[in-house]
């Protein structure tokens, strides 16, 4: 029996997220050559090919997209393993707050990796819109925070990362061909909201927001409905509802960007491996 080793893995899921070779080279601390050399041993190991190279550019074969799958899980369980053998002993409570959409997308996959290898830490969930959380967390009733920003504030944040945004619609309608875009929103303070209507202004398309919502479930329930399009991080995107093309009346979108908010000086054990470990998922899974 054949084994898929973990650098090999690591190396393809690396170029996939970093879309090209080069680039997953500089992430992984290797050549170009190097690593085409790497996905190229892994395609001789699974027997078929993986990846269809034109260029710069690549697209996935059907065994590719298969690969991809195992290759995400493979990983994820061996630095489960490895986190929870090198230090098994924290323990503690950690006060985590999450934006909404964050809570439901995230929180299942790489919060019940961490529950797993550290038993002895207690985990107290808070979702609410960013800008609330930090507030909580000014007051100190919040150990740790994940953040949306419009930018990059280095200071209390010491880690993050950028989630791509897109448009998001129902498969039945078409938003466009009404003279003011329909807009799903959440409240005032959201970044999600601000990056839509920057978008549209700067284009000089007009909207109507013709439903505001306070929960990342409600806002897909009423894109869902037909109601109107909105603004989601792509990795958040539900299955039930599509991601719309960039087009003049849809222009495209700035980044938003995603912080750790936590005080490395005073943080608990607990808090710290909480940090590292979404830091390793992250690199690994949330960015698009």
């Amino acid at each position: 029996m054949k084994n898929l080793p973990t650098d090999l893995l690591r190396a393809y899921v690396t170029v996939i997220k970093e879309g090209g070779f080069s680039r997953a080279g500089k992430k992984l601390g290797r050549s170009q050559p190097a690593v085409s050399l790497q996905i190229n041993r892994l395609e001789e190991l699974v027997g078929s090919p993986i990846m269809i190279r034109n260029g710069r550019s690549f697209s996935l074969t059907e065994e590719g997209d298969i690969l991809l799958d195992y290759a995400q899980r493979i990983l994820r369980l061996n630095d489960e393993a490895l986190l929870r053998l090198s230090k098994p002993d924290v323990t503690g409570k950690v006060r985590l707050g999450i934006p909404h959409e964050f809570a439901i997308s995230y929180l299942p996959g790489f919060l019940t990796g961490f529950a797993e290898a550290y038993p002895g830490v207690e985990l107290e969930v808070i979702s609410e819109l960013s800008s609330n959380l930090l507030f909580r967390q000014s007051k100190q009733e919040l150990d740790l925070v994940i953040a949306i920003h419009k930018e990059f504030e280095p200071e209390p944040a010491t880690q993050g990362w950028h989630e791509k945004l897109v448009w998001v619609t129902d498969s039945k309608h078409n938003k466009t061909q009404f003279e003011r875009i329909p807009l799903v929103v959440a409240p005032h303070g959201c970044v999600y909201r601000y990056r839509m209507l920057q978008a549209l202004d700067k284009q000089l398309v007009p909207w109507r927001i013709v439903y505001t919502g306070t929960s990342y479930g409600g806002i897909c329930a009423a894109v869902t409905a037909g109601l109107g399009v909105t603004v989601l991080a792509k990795n958040t995107v539900p299955k039930d509802l599509e991601i719309h093309e960039y087009t003049h009346r849809l222009p495209q979108l700035e980044d938003a960007n995603v912080e750790l908010h936590y005080d490395p000086a005073s943080a608990e054990p607990a808090v710290l491996q909480l940090v590292e470990y979404i830091n390793k998922v992250s690199r690994q899974f949330l960015t698009g």
